[in-house]
């Protein structure tokens, strides 16, 4: 798992994933003060419901501008719009030359472009010599995105041609190194919004606050969302408009470039320190100790990386983190797999002597010498038996009555299953069941009674469905008896041969209970003591009489279900007959 990841780290296979924690991190740190040096002049909205202008303005407004801003004393005036183009027309050549005067005259505006001429110059309204002219200097404003067209790094040349934020910068008499990798990440101090500003038409118009501009660099650009200049960025899930990125960036510039990535070297031992955590202390700790300490490793590696962010140091996650995780869970797989492996050894010994429904019980009551005991329970038996088939048996060849008795029986186990019972044995057809052994139960009774309904309302008709599209009978009828009450429950047999059962009077009499459904009015019997137990209400529960049950002293009350009475069977069967 380390190796994959140091190949991972080596390809930037996860680059999307890495540079997206970044953002997470910036979420987590918060929002910060707004830059200090930097202003927005918005051309908002606002800006073209008051000014009546069609985009792009006259020049002569952003000479205007120009003014106002140098007037109140703005240390750069540096327009993230594009002026590559002269306007057309005789009043055009007039507000260009008005715009390039003044851009000479006030001596401290940037321009950005995207691009570069023929000449591999800027490409600027008059080439060189213009910006010659206008005292003025270009930059390249734009970025480059990350995967999802996401804006977090700000280069120092885009197309050989320094960047608009580095150009604005060094304006003011600041000079810029080339960025380690020619990159780095922009330091957003919140999202859209956070950058100090003012609207466009405000500027021209005088209203703003007094020293809002003094010694600020001031990005001057479109943010009405109908020019379509906003994208995502690190900080926040709104979009940001370009003029406050181009902020962002000088201000990152203006700080000393805050988030420095850490070296590789230090990445690539994190991730084999990280990645090796978990396999080592595998081979000296049990699986819960493994296990701690690997969360305790993820939780300190997610705190740290956090804590160098805010510091300014930006240490790869997603490598070391999934070096981390990886491995972690290839130990605790290997862990389980081997456990599994031992668990499969000693289940296939015990399968040869108890039913594959109680080996796990078994394991969990034995020791290594198979000692095995018995409980004292309070359940719900249940018998069942299928009416008339040992008759139909005889005439069939024996492979035709297995396959009959094994789609019963898969059909009658898969409800006393689905419905939480154990099977404990089969006899023939007859079924016999428990529910609340060898897992206590509390709704035991409930559970059985959900039982024998599936039974005799879906079970049994698709077997019956079954018998008919096979040509094999028209179906049968079958009986089920209930009864809750104490009982022993454990593993009976010799060392050669063990099978679990429940031994008592109350399994004595739920058999009985069965045995008495035969040529009744109801296919269900449960004792007077299964419809005590139960939890909920059971709407058709109907009683049927008290009737004097072998083995014991009294009369026992038997009640069943409307379902099960011996017109609902003869409804339903008929209802099946019936060509559709």
């Amino acid at each position: 798992m380390t190796g994959l990841a140091l190949l991972a780290y080596g390809t930037s296979l996860f680059r999307g994933l890495e540079l997206g924690s970044v953002d997470v991190r910036f979420s987590i740190r918060g929002e910060r003060e707004p830059p200090p040096d930097l202003v927005v002049v918005q051309i908002d909205d606002i800006t073209f419901s008051e000014l009546h202008q069609r985009w792009p303005f006259p020049r002569s407004l952003h000479a205007r501008v120009m003014r106002t801003l140098k007037r109140e004393g703005a240390k750069v005036t540096a327009f993230d719009v594009q002026f590559s183009e002269p306007s057309p027309g005789q009043e055009g050549i007039e507000q260009d030359n008005v715009f390039m005067d003044t851009a000479h005259a006030v001596g401290n505006v940037v321009f950005s472009t995207t691009g570069v001429n023929k000449q591999n110059k800027p490409n600027f309204l008059g080439g060189d010599r213009g910006i010659r002219y206008a005292r003025t200097r270009v930059g390249n404003g734009n970025f480059d995105d990350d995967p999802g067209g996401v804006i977090r790094r700000l280069q120092y040349k885009v197309d050989e041609i320094k960047s608009f934020a580095v150009v604005a910068v060094e304006r003011t008499g600041r000079k810029v190194a080339p960025f380690s990798g020619d990159k780095t990440l922009i330091d957003f101090p919140g999202p859209a919004g956070t950058v100090r500003s003012a609207s466009y038409s405000d500027v021209l118009q005088g209203q703003f606050p007094k020293d809002l501009f003094r010694d600020k660099i001031v990005v001057v650009g479109v943010t009405a969302p109908s020019q379509q200049d906003l994208h995502p960025v690190s900080f926040g899930d709104d979009l940001m408009p370009g003029p406050e990125i181009q902020a962002d960036a000088m201000a990152t510039i203006l700080e000393g470039l805050p988030l420095e990535k850490v070296s590789s070297s230090l990445n690539l031992a994190l991730i084999v320190v990280l990645g090796l955590l978990a396999p080592l202390a595998s081979l000296r700790l049990n699986l819960l100790w493994t296990l701690v300490v690997a969360i305790s490793a993820a939780v300190v590696y997610l705190v740290a990386t956090q804590v160098a962010f805010n510091q300014g140091r930006v240490l790869s996650f997603v490598y070391p983190f999934g070096a981390l995780v990886a491995s972690s869970v290839g130990s605790l797989a290997a862990h389980y797999l081997l456990a599994a492996f031992e668990r499969e050894r000693v289940r296939d010994v015990f399968s040869r002597f108890v039913p594959e429904t109680v080996v796990d019980q078994v394991l969990a009551r034995t020791d290594s010498d198979l000692r095995l005991g018995g409980v004292s329970l309070v359940g719900t038996i249940m018998f069942t038996d299928l009416r008339g088939f040992t008759t139909f048996s005889e005439s069939l060849p024996a492979d035709r009555v297995i396959e009959a008795v094994n789609v019963y029986l898969s059909e009658m186990t898969d409800a006393i299953l689905a419905h939480g019972g154990t099977l404990v044995s089969y006899e023939g057809d007859g079924i016999m069941a428990v529910f609340g052994a060898p897992i206590e139960q509390e709704d035991h009774a409930d559970r059985a009674v959900a039982t024998s309904r599936e039974m005799l309302l879906e079970r049994l008709p698709s077997f019956n469905a079954w018998l008919r599209e096979h040509e094999l009978s028209e179906g049968f009828k079958m009986g089920i008896g209930l009864n809750t009450g104490p009982f022993m429950s454990g593993n009976v047999g010799s060392e050669r041969r063990l099978e679990y059962t429940v031994i008592g009077d109350s399994t004595n009499t739920a058999s009985r209970l069965q045995g008495m459904t035969k040529g009744q009015e109801y296919l269900c019997y449960m004792a007077d003591s299964t419809r005590e137990a139960l939890t909920a209400e059971v709407d058709d529960l109907v009683f049927v009489d008290e009737f004097e049950v072998r083995g014991r002293q009294e009369k026992v009350k038997i009640w069943s279900i409307e379902a099960a009475s011996d017109a609902a069977f003869e409804a339903r069967r008929a209802a099946a007959a019936a060509p559709s």
